[in-house]
């Protein structure tokens, strides 16, 4: 199940970057701790990009497979 794993990852790096975020917004950081937070969201956001980048993939070739070799933009508001 690698899947779950990367996608508990994900979902992982991507509260870990929202909770940094926020930490950073509030201002109390140092200036030491505010390099450190934002070289670590540098990193969280380059994980969050190449998991969804291979979820792109991973689609695209789900897609090939039923025969719809087409691309077509993603609409999270459609329930089909």
């Amino acid at each position: 199940m690698a899947v779950k794993k990367k996608a508990a990852d994900f979902e992982q790096s991507l509260n870990a970057l929202e909770t940094l975020v926020n930490k950073m917004e509030q201002g109390d950081l140092t200036l030491e701790e505010s390099l450190q937070a934002f070289a670590t969201g540098i990193q969280l956001t380059r994980e969050c990009q190449t998991r969804l980048a291979e979820a792109e993939q991973q689609v695209t070739l789900l897609q090939e497979q039923q025969g719809q070799i087409r691309l077509s933009e993603f609409d999270a508001n459609n329930d089909q």
